[in-house]
């Protein structure tokens, strides 16, 4: 018997054993592992998502910025707003489709979720009745008066879906804290003259209109839009509360949902980014 003809019977014996294969044993297992931490995810994903690193946008954020790193003030907010100006712009018709993928829910395709309630809600119910969503204004088209045509009347970064009903108790109050809790959203406070949202996303509201206070600045035939520190700013193209939103911004950092709206308006609908959720830390660099 040659050597290679008693070696084989050899070899076979130790692989059914398993002797010669813990890499394979151990990738079995780990397999295993990775699918039973699936199964055990509601949406499917959660486990192995914890195991990745944290999100990052997927623009070169870098080159679109450049020239704003190291700024500060008027002159890092006059640099943000010519690097985020000149985008494309939708018709108010064409924001109900946006929002439908935007603020689409990830655990059903066919909803989206509601700003204020965090409701799921079926996309087909978009509307004016009770029980539909609509188009909110978060920062209130009523303050300076820009309507719905092509401009920050239509511009997505700050128009989100919510309940009919609940936008329009909102109405074009100011934003601060206080006041008595909305029964239709719990979580929401309001008075006679301000509207506090639900704590998951006071950050993205401040953001919202730290945007709206950059891209609009008087210079393209739009209003001027600022902040101020007051509420009941009523028509003047203002919006506060200045100091609330900056504590805001910090309390609810940015997360993966607004990091992923701010992808899809960019690479398919405005082509512009909001520069508040790639860099949240420049608000107080502007608004000290």
């Amino acid at each position: 018997m040659t050597k290679k003809a008693w070696f084989l019977p050899l070899v076979c014996v130790l692989l059914i054993s398993g002797w010669l294969a813990p890499a394979a044993s151990a990738s079995a297992q780990t397999a295993l592992s990775l699918n039973d931490r699936l199964a055990s995810s509601p949406s499917g994903t959660g486990s192995l998502l914890s195991l990745a690193a944290p999100a990052a946008p997927y623009a070169d954020t870098d080159t679109y910025y450049e020239g704003a790193e190291g700024k500060t003030g008027d002159s890092l907010k006059s640099t943000l707003h010519r690097i985020i100006s000149g985008h494309t712009m939708l018709s108010y018709s064409e924001v109900w489709n946006a929002l439908k993928e935007t603020d689409e829910d990830p655990r059903n395709p066919n909803n989206v979720i509601l700003l204020y309630t965090n409701e799921s809600r079926s996309k087909s119910l978009n509307g004016g009745n009770v029980g539909d969503w609509n188009r909110e204004h978060v920062w209130a088209k009523s303050h300076g008066d820009f309507g719905t045509s092509k401009g920050p009347g239509t511009d997505i970064h700050h128009l989100r879906p919510a309940d009919v009903q609940v936008n329009s108790t909102r109405g074009n109050m100011d934003f601060d804290n206080g006041g008595t809790e909305y029964a239709k959203a719990p979580g929401n406070y309001y008075d006679g003259d301000s509207w506090e949202p639900r704590d998951d996303v006071k950050g993205d509201v401040a953001r919202m209109l730290f945007y709206m206070a950059v891209r609009y600045e008087g210079d393209d035939g739009y209003p001027d839009l600022e902040l101020n520190d007051k509420t009941g700013n009523g028509s003047a193209p203002y919006h506060g509360k200045q100091s609330v939103l900056l504590e805001w911004n910090k309390q609810d950092p940015v997360d993966d949902r607004e990091r992923k709206r701010n992808e899809i308006i960019y690479e398919k609908y405005q082509h512009n980014r909001n520069p508040f959720i790639d860099h949240p830390e420049w608000a107080d660099e502007i608004w000290p």
